[in-house]
């Protein structure tokens, strides 16, 4: 290979340091979403040694009244899916017709579903061990119409 020429040389110094503006920039004002030019705070941070641990389902009703978990293996959307979009189900809970579509689709034989629910299981945590207590909370509910 030959010897690096004076303009190879300032393309690379240029895009080093276009490299490092960025990540500083991202550091400085990014978001999660920015990673990897911004901070995944994610791993920079800690919850206090007593804030309690939320776990996530979502769950459903069917016609007979059976309680139905509707997760992954029976709707085919993960739960970070579910996670990553509760606002917007919270805000209109008539999206949650989807899971109950995508159970029917994946389960044709079993009841239809008249009610799904994203519901949040809040374990307690005191000095950062959990207690074995937890309490639930029903975050967003969809109804089926009759």
């Amino acid at each position: 290979m030959g010897a690096l020429t004076d303009r190879g040389r300032a393309i690379r110094v240029g895009v080093t340091g276009l490299g490092l503006a960025v990540l500083l920039a991202g550091t400085l004002y990014g978001e999660d979403d920015h990673f990897p030019f911004g901070p995944f705070r994610m791993y920079s941070t800690s919850d206090s040694p007593d804030a309690d641990a939320p776990d996530t389902r979502v769950e459903g009703v069917d016609v007979t009244g059976d309680l139905v978990d509707l997760g992954e293996a029976v709707t085919g959307i993960r739960r970070a899916e579910i996670e990553g979009q509760q606002d917007r189900y919270t805000a209109d809970p008539a999206l949650l017709r989807e899971v109950a579509e995508a159970y029917s689709r994946n389960r044709p034989d079993a009841p239809a579903l008249v009610e799904v629910r994203i519901v949040i299981r809040w374990h307690d945590i005191t000095d950062r061990r959990p207690t074995g207590r937890w309490t639930d909370e029903t975050v967003v509910r969809w109804q089926a119409t009759p």
